[in-house]
């Protein structure tokens, strides 16, 4: 049943609960410490739904944070439809929501779902305060995590939930359960990395749009992408930071990219994020941007070859040096071999040769394959076996009299002899 609940999971659907009270029920197979989990789990969806509900009435109540969304030139509706929200600036305003929020056994609930933070003396208070709250939905659309924004200046810019038994923030994407149709629509998506800039860029007509949650680019956010669609546009800020946190995001995709998927980038000028970006110059300029960002391909030869001069051995050699540890990640045959002959071509060097220095196996061309020793074909007696193996009818219109006359004396033909009379005796198999 678990490899059922997770394949449904990978695809955002919901199991329908099975009630029975046979044992041969699969529910009943389940003892009763997994019975105790799953009641645990249901019990924080349910902290988290209602959190939610509650960020967002505050939101409808409170002048600073809409102040604030305004002047970031977001409407209503947009907030709404992301289901954004606000948590006060107070140290226990949830026990507004729990009444029971001093209670040992529901705070620990909400301790493990993330909404607050329990001291030393017992006593608890909430983890969001002042903070524009942006829920995040795993792939069955339940609120799992919260990101939350300073208004005012103050650190950290974005909150996240902690780590829980409903939130890993590495492997989860903010927007992708959401934006599941546009991304199949448009054909490919793009991740950036902030919130806002989902919102920002979703406000302004463009949908298929998903952020990490603070972290960088991991292989199971790529893998989870790869399922939804064959191309992939990171969109990074054209700053040192936005070009250290591409080169990582290149790394970990060498892997996981199969020949016929692909993966872009995208750098906004310096000091511009895709929110300010596409506020200041609207989603025309935008998508020209996007039209502009560079093959993984592209990206990787440049990233090596920067402040490289490529007419000394000296910095050939290094450009080769670098270059082995991230080809002998490439797994997708077709690219590997364009990027081996590319740079060939940039360190003047015979491809062969450089195979050599890499380290890296090639399949064999077609026309070394012709000289692979034939396979020998099967005789008449064994095409014959195979036949009858595959449907025994065959056997009605088969001339028993002439292989009766046959006199060889081959192994095969008494083996197909045999079958005959098998198949003789046992007329309905």
């Amino acid at each position: 049943i678990e490899a059922v609940e997770n394949l449904a999971s990978s695809v955002g659907m919901q199991i329908p609960e099975q009630q029975s009270s046979t044992p041969t029920n699969l529910r009943s197979l389940h003892n009763e410490r997994d019975k105790e989990a799953i009641c645990t789990a249901q019990d924080l969806f349910e902290a988290m739904r209602a959190a939610t509900q509650f960020y967002r009435e505050q939101l409808k109540r409170s002048e600073k944070p809409i102040a604030y969304l305004k002047k970031r030139g977001l409407t209503g509706k947009t907030a709404a439809r992301f289901g954004i929200g606000y948590a006060p600036d107070d140290w226990q305003h949830l026990s507004t929501l729990f009444t029971d929020y001093n209670s040992k056994k529901t705070s620990q609930t909400r301790a493990r779902a993330g909404l607050v933070i329990a001291g030393k003396d017992g006593k608890q208070c909430d983890r969001f305060r002042d903070r524009i709250m942006f829920p995040i939905l795993n792939q069955k659309g339940q609120v799992i995590a919260f990101g939350g924004r300073v208004i005012d200046q103050g650190e950290p810019k974005y909150l996240n939930s902690p780590e829980t038994e409903l939130f890993v923030k590495g492997q989860e994407i903010y927007n992708l359960f959401s934006a599941r149709k546009s991304i199949r629509d448009a054909e490919c998506v793009i991740v950036v990395e902030g919130y806002m800039d989902v919102v920002s860029l979703s406000q302004h007509g463009i949908d298929h749009v998903v952020a990490t949650l603070g972290t960088a680019i991991t292989d199971i956010h790529i893998q989870k992408l790869l399922r939804h669609t064959d191309k992939i546009i990171f969109c990074f800020d054209g700053d040192s930071a936005g070009n250290k946190a591409a080169w990582r995001a290149l790394k970990n995709s060498l892997a996981q990219l199969t020949d016929g998927k692909a993966i872009n980038f995208l750098f906004l000028p310096e000091n511009e994020d895709p929110d300010s970006f596409i506020s200041q110059n609207g989603k025309e300029a935008f998508e020209q941007q996007i039209m502009q960002s560079l093959p993984l391909s592209e990206f990787l030869l440049r990233g090596l070859s920067r402040n490289l001069n490529l007419q000394t051995d000296e910095d050939r050699a290094k450009l080769i040096r670098d270059a082995k540890p991230l080809l002998q990640l490439v797994k997708a045959p077709a690219l590997a071999l364009m990027l081996v002959k590319r740079l060939s071509a940039l360190c003047s060097l015979d491809q062969r040769e450089l195979e050599t220095l890499l380290q890296i196996k090639q399949t064999a061309p077609a026309h070394a394959q012709k000289n692979l020793p034939r396979k020998q074909p099967t005789s008449l007696y064994h095409r014959l076996i195979l036949l009858l193996l595959y449907n025994p009818k065959y056997c009605l219109g088969l001339n028993k009299a002439l292989l009766t006359q046959c006199k060889d004396s081959n192994e095969e033909l008494g083996m197909l002899k045999i079958l005959v009379d098998f198949l003789d005796n046992n007329p309905d198999i």
